[in-house]
């Protein structure tokens, strides 16, 4: 399940062209896991961040929901 994102812009892509995002697993401690991301298009860097995600029990985790 997320938790936490963090994203910078740093450029801008022009309309039509493709953009590939890149998530490496950078550090693992416990259930939490934090990816670094990166945006690329066909000029270079386009943005870049983190996401933090948190292995969560899927069964008792959507029995808290109903």
């Amino acid at each position: 399940m997320g938790t936490r994102v963090e994203l910078e812009h740093r450029a801008a892509s022009p309309v039509g062209v493709r953009v590939t995002v890149e998530a490496q697993l950078e550090e693992v401690d416990g259930k939490r896991l934090v990816f670094a991301v990166t945006a690329v298009d066909e000029r270079g860097v386009v943005g870049d961040g983190r996401i933090e995600r948190v292995v969560v029990e899927r069964d008792g985790f959507l029995a808290r929901l109903q």
